[in-house]
């Protein structure tokens, strides 16, 4: 096995966490729960009445999903919960329970309390149900503090890129239930937003139990809906903006019979048209779980989905195409000319993805658990553009996927060891691979695309494979102490990954090995005040499909990426305010960024150390009289500390980048929001802003600052014969049209590099979306 150097700092610092975690480690602080016991912390004294119940919730078949997503799930305060009455007219299922969530939530729901001793940033369903059905969970994110956000469209087909703490989204674990979910650019593949009960962020954090590899970002993860316990639905049907029409129906079971079990299954159709150019996408989704609890707090849940999509390939713009557009009105989007090799169905996504988690923890004798939950997806499709003129002939070349799939499985095993201490330890192996070729053919008369599965079997593409196998084992142990106000928690996870590519002519594999400590510490002075510390070591190495874009060669393998990652946090919460304060401070060792290659595909690069210290504030209102304001802001600073080879040029040569800006790391970013209700009607209108940023690592081409913002009204009307909730709401997005840049594709060396869509030079970016509405009529039945 072969281990990459660090920098001294570095090492020194993993040497001294790993000792530290160790000693912490020995006089047994916890771990029969997850890290995520480290949130069950004592609630304030003004919620005592609600403690006892809270700390049984855990483990009552009454609250299931708090265990079944404990690694997915490591931050829900559940058990602070105050017995507030507050009617949740959001709850699908029956509007008139009251929801003791909501008294967790600041600036209508935009904003959770928090007892993590690590940064947590959640949006809960308050506000996810006040949004677009077609929005994903990228889409809900855009306002926490530590999160840039692009997204390409507006009718949830896609996903997008995140820029997190001077980092993106492939630093980070994006996660269903605790599993591993489709890369950023294609969340919508995962799940329903109205299947989604909160999405959380933790940037700077993952759990130790976490099946993730790349998570020097930290974590984002959807937590799936519970099924019902009374027999009914769900369904909502959408129109708006570029010809836009969704429709969503979810049918609930209920108890069957005294078995405990119950089940959903959901189904949606989408479809709308390309806001820039011509094209028409399409996507149909289907999502199903069960849900089986014991009396004795073991539970069994099984989510999976189903997704099948057809979408126009963007054609993201240089930013010389995106001010002609600025400025003339001229766009970049594709034609509707059969014969233009720009014809959007010759630019085509074809998709099919499956996904499926089943999460299990039984409750053993003897102060035993046992967690089991074993991860599977699978993805086949295409990706088609233009290849030139062969004999008189319009081409079509494609990028076939013949196979993309991951599957694995964490089983851990934890003891109670006293009332105060917990301890667990565990395995976590996942197996990784992608299967790609680039057949190419005559397009056909009409403009569209042949048969790639045709061409692959007739002209034996050149193609290549890859993938990883990797085997990691863990422990970690919580402790409680001083009536719960103190928290420890220390763990330790050691990788060992063998990762491969091929083609035709060679195979080339390489092992490596990754120790991942962690130490967190959190301390709540009263019932309004608390602090924490956390830190830890994260690596990332390049995905399977990245791999299948290297060459078959030793050299072609970048060292994996490493993190030491120190955060410093301060929470205080009353009866009217929340606020979150964290401090922040990263050293990264090889970073790996992406250059965007086409195809909607990207090619992984090292350029040497960064360091990123910078801090997030988040401050949010309880309703006052209707009205709950929510503010973030985050200042950054990230600097490159190496000098980088310019690998695009014939002869390398060196950039002088030690000392600037890091790429993709705006200095500021800041959001405000406000959401009113009175009876029946509810609004919400947000604001984000994002800093200038480099987006060459030489520092010459540079992106500058812009603002987005949404708007969403709604009434919820008296229940109706069969009608339960019925509700009608309009969401808007870019209300003022604004024309603006909100990320780069990936990263280039110089603005002089030729660019991916060979039509210029420098990077590509995504842009905001045009203004758009979406009218929903939805109820509960």
């Amino acid at each position: 096995m072969t281990h990459h150097p660090r920098k001294p700092g570095l090492r020194s610092r993993l040497l001294a966490m790993s000792c530290l975690a160790g000693v912490v480690c020995s006089v047994a602080l916890s771990g029969a729960e997850t890290r995520a016991a480290t949130t069950t912390t004592t609630p304030p004294k003004r919620h005592a009445t609600s403690s006892t119940a809270a700390t049984s919730a855990a483990h009552a078949p009454a609250a299931p999903a708090a265990h079944a997503a404990t690694a997915a799930h490591p931050v829900t305060p559940r058990a602070a919960a105050p017995r507030t009455t507050v009617a949740r007219a959001a709850s699908p299922e029956d509007i008139s329970v009251v929801s003791s969530r909501q008294a967790l939530n600041g600036g209508g729901g935009m904003m959770r309390l928090e007892t993590a001793p690590h940064t947590v940033q959640t949006v809960a369903k308050e506000y996810i149900d006040m949004r677009a059905p077609t929005s994903t969970a990228l889409d809900l994110i855009k306002n926490l503090p530590s999160l840039s956000v692009s997204t390409p469209d507006t009718g949830g087909m896609q996903g997008g890129m995140i820029e997190v703490r001077g980092l993106t989204d492939l630093d980070m674990g994006l996660m269903v239930d605790g599993a591993p979910a489709a890369a950023a650019k294609y969340m919508a593949e995962d799940i329903d937003s109205e299947n989604l009960e909160e999405v959380n962020v933790t940037p700077g954090s993952s759990g130790i139990d976490l099946p993730v590899m790349s998570a020097a970002g930290g974590v984002m993860n959807e937590q799936s809906h519970i099924a019902s316990h009374k027999a009914g639905g769900l369904m909502d049907f959408s129109y708006g903006t570029n010809n836009l029409s969704r429709e969503f129906l979810r049918l609930e079971s209920g108890d069957i019979g005294n078995s405990g079990v119950r089940a959903y299954v959901s189904f949606s159709n989408t479809h709308d048209r390309a806001w820039m150019g011509a094209g028409i996408n399409e996507r149909h989704h289907l999502d199903f779980g069960v849900q089986k609890d014991w009396a004795n707090g073991s539970t069994a849940k099984v989510f999976v989905s189903w997704n099948n999509e057809n979408f126009t390939i963007d054609n993201y713009p240089t930013a010389q195409e995106f001010y002609t557009f600025k400025h003339t009105g001229q766009g970049w989007g594709r034609s509707a000319n059969p014969s233009d090799d720009n014809y959007w169905k010759n630019n085509k996504d074809h998709w099919n993805q499956v996904f499926l988690t089943a999460p299990l923890h039984i409750v053993l004798p003897a102060r035993f658990s046992f967690d089991l939950q074993p991860y599977f997806s699978f993805g086949q499709g295409w990706d088609a553009s233009p290849g030139g003129v062969v004999d008189g002939v319009n081409q079509t070349s494609f990028f076939l996927q013949n196979a993309t799939r991951q599957v694995g499985a964490v089983t851990k095993l934890g003891y109670q060891i006293d009332p105060h201490n917990a301890f667990s330890l565990g395995y976590w192996y996942e197996n990784n691979y992608t299967d790609q070729s680039y057949p190419s053919g005559a397009t056909n008369a009409d403009g569209t695309p042949p048969s790639p599965w045709y061409l692959y079997k007739t002209t034996s593409p050149y193609g290549q494979n890859a993938g990883y196998e990797l085997h990691s084992l863990f422990l970690q142990d919580t402790a409680k102490y001083l009536h719960d106000k103190l928290v420890i928690h220390a763990g330790f996870k050691f990788v060992m990954a063998n990762t491969w590519t091929a083609d035709p002519y060679n195979r080339y594999s390489t092992n490596t090995t990754e120790p991942l400590p962690q130490l967190s510490i959190g301390y709540t002075f009263n019932e309004h005040h608390q602090i924490y510390v956390n830190a830890e070591g994260d690596y990332r190495q390049p995905s399977a499909v990245d791999m299948g874009w290297l060459p078959t060669a030793p050299n072609a393998f970048p060292k994996n990426q490493y993190s030491i990652k120190e955060e410093l946090g301060y929470r205080y919460h009353d009866k009217y305010v929340i606020v979150d304060l964290a401090l922040f401070n990263y050293n990264v060792t090889n970073r790996i960024v992406n250059q965007y290659i086409g195809y909607n595909s990207f090619k992984p690069i090292s350029i040497g150390n960064q360091t990123m210290r910078g801090f997030d504030l988040m401050v949010s209102g309880r309703s006052i009289h209707g009205f709950s304001p929510y503010a973030s802001i985050e200042y950054l600073n990230a600097r490159q500390d190496s000098n980088v080879m310019d690998l695009n040029e014939a002869v390398p040569t060196l950039i002088h980048s030690k000392g600037t800006q890091a790429v993709m790391a705006p200095h500021v970013m800041a959001n405000f929001g406000l959401t009113y209700t009175y009876k029946g009607f509810f609004a919400n209108g947000s604001v984000h802003y994002t800093g200038a940023q480099s987006v060459s690592v030489a520092g010459d081409q540079r992106m500058p600052g812009y603002v987005t913002n949404t708007l969403s009204l709604g009434y919820h009307f008296k229940p109706f014969m069969f009608a339960k909730s019925p509700t009608f709401r309009l969401n808007f997005t870019n209300l003022t049209g604004s024309i603006v840049r909100t990320g780069p594709m990936g990263v280039v060396y110089r603005a002089t590099d030729q660019n991916a869509n060979t039509t210029g030079t420098g990077n590509s970016f995504m842009v905001e979306p045009r203004f758009t509405m979406t009218g929903t009529v939805s109820t509960a039945f």
